[in-house]
């Protein structure tokens, strides 16, 4: 199981499959990294290297009681992509996740992603 350590010593876990081209899945509430398998499958199988991540209190991340807003989701976001050394990322959110976009100064975000049809 992949999992990266947090600042504040909290578990997140991961998914990276494929390479190429890296493209970061971040779900919404309650979901996991488990909901992006079907887009994540098909983009790998197309040369992309697809990385998703359980949020901290979702999935199989740590469950600590400090930490779940938006400042420190996105704080969690930018050290997985700077641990895995992601470079021309192309960033797919689902639902109020991309409210933390701003905040998340390490991706690069293009409106050029395939797309699964």
């Amino acid at each position: 199981m992949s999992t990266i350590t947090m600042t504040d010593g909290t578990q997140i876990y991961y998914k990276d499959w494929g390479t190429g081209q890296p493209v970061v899945f971040s779900h919404g509430w309650p979901l996991s990294s488990d909901s992006w398998e079907a887009q994540m499958m098909f983009l790998a199988s197309k040369g992309y290297r697809c990385i998703a991540h359980d949020r901290r209190g979702h999935g199989r991340s740590s469950q600590p009681w400090n930490g779940n807003e938006m400042d420190t989701f996105a704080d969690d976001l930018s050290q997985l992509i700077e641990t895995l050394d992601l470079k021309d990322a192309l960033l797919i959110v689902f639902s109020w996740v991309a409210a933390k976009l701003p905040a998340i100064s390490a991706v690069t975000v293009r409106n050029d992603c395939p797309r699964q049809r």
